[in-house]
């Protein structure tokens, strides 16, 4: 059997590897820019504080450190291939436990000295970044800002203020605890490995694990063997077979039903990443509950896929309706599904509801209102009952007057789905959408047997084209007289309508001549039943302009460009503020609440280690909210709008806080 020559991976405790004496970590010029924000930050410290509470024998693996020789510096030195994020965050963490306990614990901050400083008596840091930004990542690991770094903004700040922040004096041994038992590969390469082909061969196996692939083996690890494969026989498997393709689509509206909360699917692992917060640790007892549950909405999911496998039509039927717009309300209409099947619903109580869901998404889509993060909101009025669901639809969906108007003079959306259930037919599969007025009409077309298309005036010509693709020129007709309807006048095809089994259709054969006015006259008589149809939810309720309740609000990270102007105004439980930034917001509200709420304010904060502390415990951007307290301002943008969504959640005022996003906001 051969020997690798070139590349020597061992399985090391990670701060034994860092304390390594003499030795420098070089991150290499080609390297990018250090990323990790606070988030990253908040699940590293939680790992940490998840393995210094286990056993003495469980460790907690971060991975693996690709490194190889300085081909030109010190001998000791090291270059950093892959890993630095890791490396960089652990090293602000461990600062931040350093600087804590440097003045009570001097042989504890002895030992993290040891990891932090290349050599002691020159007080260099061990991790030598890129030079563009190694002065910074020095001062803030060495103590060593200048009253004017205060008003710098950088990750290694950030992240710095967030550790020193959750990290006090007396919790720093535990945190010292956790990070003692950390592990990771130390990949070395000789000097003739191929430095990039190891490190593609690492990270890219053709394609990376898809989120529900990460929750599998989440959920898994850690189990026996025998536990495994029962989890994996009576719950995984049949969640697989009920879901097929889309099992990462049902894992993420699975988790925007129970969080109430949107869920992102491009990037950043996000379904697996929420469903790691909802089920942070998972016994196999816990587990077994939770399957349980998994599987029996993956049941109700199942029939959203395929709405035959409904026993009841009228049901069947409905859920089908709600197919036409998409998946987008499935974790809604999952929820009230599978109470319907556990006898807490009754049918005509679960239909109400879908009623009202179609209502919404047709009434905004005929306005011109986005139904894009409507449903976390939704599935958070259905958490407290169904008339705070009754109430929070209502006040989303378009008013009648609005309806109205857009039906006159919009392009109908859904058209074939409309136009069937107008005409109070179930299946529609053999129709086509009929121009009653054709979009393109030839020059011999005439609706009144008189005059032809081409002795139309411009103007008369204009208005007929845009009264064309309206709900009063827009009918169905069977395919078989489709085809000999095409390309005819009105008169002509006015015997043909008369054959069609669709009173909405049949009933054209009555009309003499077909124009603008009989366009007009079609779309007043439609609308009446289209309100009906598809009814607004009687309850007090205002269109809200396209507010954005506040716990739905966008996190993004950084300070991405022009977000000094990401709102117009917020709505804060009936006052309208002109706040037009998320730092802003972040400053006001925590103010506002520390006069009007003082005690949510206090327990959220200590819960969360921040943003209020006693003192100014480090250089950074800072408000005096008394004497004794005083709110850190320096964290990035994400943090602030999760800290705001927090406190306002935790306090209970987060209902009756609105954003209206800017032009620029939107389109960030």
């Amino acid at each position: 059997m051969g020997t690798a020559t070139n590349v020597d991976a061992t399985a090391v405790n990670t701060i034994d590897w860092l304390s390594t004496p003499g030795a420098t970590i070089v991150v290499p010029v080609y390297q990018r820019q250090y990323r990790w924000d606070i988030g990253g930050c908040e699940q590293l410290l939680a790992d940490v504080r998840a393995v210094a509470d286990s056993d003495e024998s469980h460790t907690h693996f971060i991975g693996s450190i690709l490194s190889t020789r300085a081909s030109t510096a010190d001998a000791a030195d090291l270059v950093l291939i892959d890993g630095q994020q890791r490396i960089t965050t652990l090293m602000l963490l461990v600062a931040a436990v350093h600087h804590a306990v440097r003045d009570s614990d001097p042989d504890m901050a002895a030992e993290l000295a040891r990891v932090l400083l290349a050599d002691p008596s020159h007080a260099t840091t061990k991790l030598r970044p890129h030079k563009a930004w190694a002065d910074v990542f020095q001062s803030v690991v060495l103590d060593r800002r200048t009253p004017g770094d205060q008003e710098r903004s950088s990750r290694f700040d950030d992240n710095y203020a967030f550790f020193r922040s959750q990290v006090g004096t007396s919790e720093a041994p535990h945190i010292w605890c956790g990070l003692k038992k950390l592990e990771h590969v130390s990949i070395a390469l000789g000097a003739d490995a191929n430095a990039q082909q190891t490190f593609e061969s690492l990270n890219s196996t053709g394609e990376p694990l898809r989120d529900h692939e990460l929750i599998h083996n989440y959920v898994l690890m850690g189990l026996t063997h025998a536990e495994q494969t029962e989890i994996e026989e009576l719950f995984w498997v049949p969640i697989e077979q009920n879901t097929g393709e889309s099992i990462g689509s049902f894992w993420q509206h699975y988790l925007i039903m129970t969080t109430g909360r949107e869920v992102a699917i491009a990037g950043e692992r996000g379904v697996y990443d929420a469903f790691r917060t909802s089920f942070p640790r998972l016994t196999i007892a816990t587990l077994r509950e939770h399957a349980t549950q998994w599987l029996s909405y993956s049941e109700a999911y199942r029939t959203l896929l395929d709405p035959t496998q409904a026993e009841e039509a009228d049901l069947s039927a409905h859920l089908t309706f709600i197919n036409t717009f998409g998946r987008g309300m499935y974790p809604l209409v999952m929820r009230v599904y599978r109470e319907y099947l556990d006898g807490l619903l009754t049918m005509s109580e679960a239909i109400e509801t879908v009623e009202y869901v179609q209502a919404l998404l047709l009434r905004r889509a005929i306005v011109g209102i986005s139904n894009e993060r409507l449903v976390a909101r939704l599935c958070r009025a259905r958490h407290d009952g169904p008339d705070a669901l009754r109430h929070a639809i209502a006040r989303i969906t378009p008013s009648d007057e609005r309806v109205k108007v857009a039906l006159k003079y919009s392009e109908l959306p859904h058209a074939r789905y409309v136009l069937g259930r107008l005409a109070g037919a179930t299946d529609v599969s053999e129709c086509d959408v009929e121009y009653i007025f054709p979009l393109a009409p030839g020059d011999n077309w005439s609706g009144d047997g008189n005059r032809e298309w081409a002795e139309y005036t411009d103007d008369e010509q204009n208005s007929h084209r845009a009264l064309a693709p309206t709900l009063g020129n827009l009918t169905l007709l069977e395919e078989s007289l489709a085809e000999r309807a095409f390309d005819k006048s009105f008169q002509e095809k006015r015997p043909i309508y008369g054959e069609s089994e669709l009173l909405l259709t049949s009933d054209l054969a009555s009309d003499k001549s077909w124009g603008t006015a009989a366009i007009a006259a079609r779309t007043t008589r439609l609308t009446e039943i289209f309100l009906h149809v598809w009814a607004r939810p009687v309850t007090a309720g205002i269109d809200d302009d396209d507010l954005t309740p506040i716990l739905d609000a966008k996190r993004r990270r950084g300070w991405p460009r022009g977000w000094e102007r990401e709102f117009d105004y917020v709505e804060y439980r009936g006052e309208h503020w002109e706040v037009h930034d998320v730092k802003y917001l972040f400053h006001r509200i925590f103010t506002r609440l520390w006069a009007d709420s003082r005690a949510d304010v206090v327990a959220f904060s200590a819960d969360r280690g921040g943003p209020i502390f006693d003192a100014q415990a480090w250089n950074g951007e800072w408000d005096a909210l008394d004497e004794s307290h005083f709110l850190y301002m320096g964290w990035d943008s994400k943090y602030m709008l999760t800290a705001v969504q927090g406190l306002l959640d935790d306090a209970g005022f987060a209902p009756e806080v609105f954003v209206k996003y800017s032009y620029i906001g939107a389109v960030m």
